[in-house]
């Protein structure tokens, strides 16, 4: 046996993790460095010079990260609204409040089979929820969430809405007809007949925007709402905001419009056959399109980011922390440790059966959540893009709730019922509306 064997052999676990781990650390750290000096100004340089593809990369990449997310939230909505208004206590073993129980909901997806039905189209059936799913997360590429925080401010944004949100049909589609199962080919069926009728009305009921606002162009849209909330399209195309609310719960396949998995009808519909992650792209991009149509309301109708009064306030703040210079980096390290000390303290005193370190706990959670809601306030008060992202999550979530309020209200419609309502009713409604703001803007002179 050599010395270093032996060596080795007498280390403790602790020992030879750090023999392994701080060699490997140096030459990382090695790397770092040198890549920062050699290839960071390469890429940089680069970069400055593509900035247009560098914020596309940047914007897909922060779409993509916050689309899952948003499901998991609207799923945990939906199953705590859907409790409280049946008088349940809804999910609560997972975490606290049941918080994770759509994560977990998620994880569940990734361990099941992932089947194929025998005699499907298999490329079809792969791609098809993708298709359905990507349809859902293109669309947030041109949403404003508050100034400058977008993806791509197009000119022809709302066309570029009603394209994208179309390629759902097409998913849908594909999943029932690959499916080789009567009643996924019913569902898919239907969701083209769905989406196809409500698809007018809907494209129709913002015809009156583009008249008033004079662009397609999101960002545009929600400028010329600024002000106060009496500034709001809502209030000029009352019918538009009525026809866009009910043919877009139908393009989303939301109660009462959920034909095309109707249960008691045609057992699942197009996801009949589907299981695992398969099935969990179909799931996601329910909950997705919910925030979504939601989102797109929000902007059309109810003034996107704006608020609704005047703002900002006569009280602002213009704080720079760099400003502190190294007292910034001492108040970092020295404010944690007094605040913990200070919430623990009471705790200590009062209750003196209490461990210290529980004591301890408690008061190091209790300045996180203080030292968090402190930084919320200063970037509330200092960036105008945290207010914005602020009122536009308060409305899109408000609207979120509406959408599961109706889920557990209304009953299904019948298909005939649907399809009637939309060529019978919605569609000249969705005229009538386009001429009378077409007239309107003619006699005012516009």
């Amino acid at each position: 046996m050599t010395v270093a064997a032996r060596s080795w052999d007498r280390l403790n676990l602790l020992g030879k993790a750090l023999v392994v781990v701080v060699p490997l650390l140096v030459v990382l750290t090695f790397g770092a460095i040198l890549a920062a000096i050699l290839v960071l100004p390469i890429v940089v340089n680069a970069a400055a010079a593509n900035l247009p593809i560098v914020r596309f990369f940047i914007a897909v990449t922060a779409i993509l990260l916050v689309t899952i997310p948003t499901a998991f939230i609207v799923g945990y909505l939906e199953l705590k609204v859907l409790a409280f208004m049946q008088t349940r206590i809804g999910p609560d073993r997972t975490s606290p409040f049941g918080t994770l129980q759509a994560v977990f909901h998620g994880f569940k997806m990734l361990i099941k089979e992932d089947f194929l039905p025998t005699r499907a189209d298999a490329v079809v059936f792969t791609w098809a929820p993708v298709v359905v799913f990507l349809a859902s997360i293109m669309t947030f590429l041109v949403v404003p969430f508050a100034p400058g925080l977008y993806g791509q401010d197009m000119n022809i944004g709302l066309l570029y809405v009603f394209a994208v949100g179309g390629l759902t049909v097409v998913g849908l589609l594909m999943g029932g007809w690959s499916s080789f199962n009567k009643y996924s080919l019913l569902g898919g069926l239907r969701s083209a007949a769905q989406m196809v009728s409500y698809e007018i009305p809907l494209t129709l009921s913002v015809v009156g925007l583009i008249l008033l606002a004079g662009s397609m162009s999101l960002v545009t849209l929600v400028e010329h709402q600024s002000g106060s909330f009496l500034d709001w399209y809502v209030w000029q195309q009352p019918l538009g905001a009525l026809i866009f609310a009910v043919a877009a719960t139908a393009e989303a396949n939301r109660a009462p419009f959920d034909l095309t998995e109707a249960d008691s009808e045609i057992v699942a519909g197009f996801a009949t056959e589907y299981s695992g992650m398969r099935f969990g792209f179909f799931y996601f991009a329910e909950y997705v399109n919910v925030f979504i149509i939601s989102a797109l309301f929000v902007t059309f109708f109810l003034g996107g980011w704006t608020a609704p009064f005047d703002w900002p306030w006569p009280l602002s703040g213009d704080i720079d922390p760099g400003q502190l210079g190294i007292g910034l980096l001492l108040a970092a390290l020295v404010i944690p440790l007094i605040g913990t000390l200070l919430f623990a303290a009471p705790f200590a005193v009062s209750r003196r059966r209490m461990p210290l370190w529980q004591a301890l706990l408690i008061g190091f959670a209790l300045f996180n959540v203080v030292a968090v809601a402190t930084i919320f306030l200063w970037a509330f008060v200092a960036f105008e893009w945290v207010v914005g992202l602020f009122w536009f999550m308060g409305k899109t979530y408000t609207l979120v709730f509406i959408f599961i309020w109706l889920r557990g209200t209304l009953p299904r419609v019948r298909i005939d019922q649907l399809m009637g309502f939309a060529w019978k009713w919605l569609l000249p409604v969705a005229l009538i509306n386009l001429f009378v703001t077409a007239a309107a803007l003619v006699v005012a002179g516009r």
